[in-house]
């Protein structure tokens, strides 16, 4: 065989490659900024704009689902009656957790949120302990301590648990446990989760229109067209997500999780100016610490 048979394939491994770390950063730079859109729209009531956010998503991944001519799998999912269950919990779990981070961003909560979404590895691992009867080895449960006392730390020393970061985590977490027992793809999922959010969204909205108290129709049609828009700010990055998903390792996957969080951050504390004190320092310095003890592991066992 040629050197330059030999080198086609790998050429070709180094696209793929390159264009799974184009798909990953686009992805988590989006979800990243999206406090720059939520922002934007603050001006509506939270639980609005969770309503504005199910059925605009639920009509932009219905084109989506016809384009990707998955219709059959979505069928299959609501024919089965324990992927149906699986589906029922998941959606009120990215639901509750979609409405929570609208209401921290409007609130200007988003430091808290980017410590949520850097707690959600930590969480993944005390799932799989509980749930999946993984046992953890010194140093995840270094990094688990770590992360348990930057909480402490802003609890004791605040006064108040940062229920923000904690809800945000544990039901994103546990929201990827559920979906791992429903044999759907992320598209097909999302869709269906958003679907069923639409009745009660819709009928809130008309609610909403009936009695004047709406947004919709009231602010002009650039703001109607911005409320639309969270269909593709909520869809967009999870088709790149999965583009990069099928492209890259699942160890090179989670180095990009982390620039979400870090750009909430960043846009939280020297955009909009919240509070960051010594005390957050301290906390979020820990949770870094771990995230590094826990990076590192994962990577030491990918190798073996």
């Amino acid at each position: 065989m040629t050197g330059e048979s030999l080198s086609a394939p790998r050429a070709e491994a180094d696209r793929r490659t390159a264009a799974g770390a184009g798909y990953a950063l686009a992805a988590f730079l989006l979800w990243g900024l999206n406090p720059i859109y939520f922002k934007a729209v603050a001006s509506v009531p939270a639980h609005e704009v969770m309503a504005h956010r199910a059925v605009w998503s639920a009509l932009f991944l219905a084109v989506l689902v016809s384009i990707g001519r998955q219709w059959r799998a979505v069928g299959q999912a609501l024919l089965s009656p324990r992927t149906l269950r699986a589906l029922l919990l998941s959606t009120v779990l990215i639901g509750s957790n979609w409405f929570v981070y609208i209401w921290a961003v409007a609130n200007a909560r988003i430091v808290e949120t980017s410590l949520g979404y850097f707690i959600n590895p930590l969480v993944n691992v005390l799932l799989g302990l509980v749930f999946l009867r993984e046992r953890l080895n010194s140093r995840q449960w270094v990094a688990v301590a770590l992360a348990v006392a930057g909480v402490l730390n802003l609890t004791v020393r605040l006064g108040e648990l940062p229920w923000i970061a904690l809800y945000l985590a544990v039901s994103f977490g546990i929201y990827g446990l559920v979906r791992k027992t429903a044999p759907v793809n992320a598209l097909g999922g999302l869709f269906i989760e958003t679907a069923l959010m639409t009745p009660p969204a819709l009928a809130f909205i008309a609610w909403l229109a009936w009695t004047g108290a709406g947004a919709l129709g009231t602010k002009g049609l650039g703001f109607d067209l911005l409320l639309a828009a969270s269909g593709v700010v909520t869809a967009l990055p999870l088709l790149w997500f999965s583009a990069a998903a099928r492209r890259l390792k699942l160890s090179t996957l989670g180095f990009f999780q982390y620039l979400s969080p870090t750009t909430q951050f960043l846009l939280g504390v020297f955009v909009w100016g919240e509070t960051f004190t010594s005390i957050h320092a301290v906390s979020f310095a820990c949770i870094w610490i771990a995230l590094a003890i826990i990076t590192v592991d994962a990577l030491v066992r990918a190798r073996r």
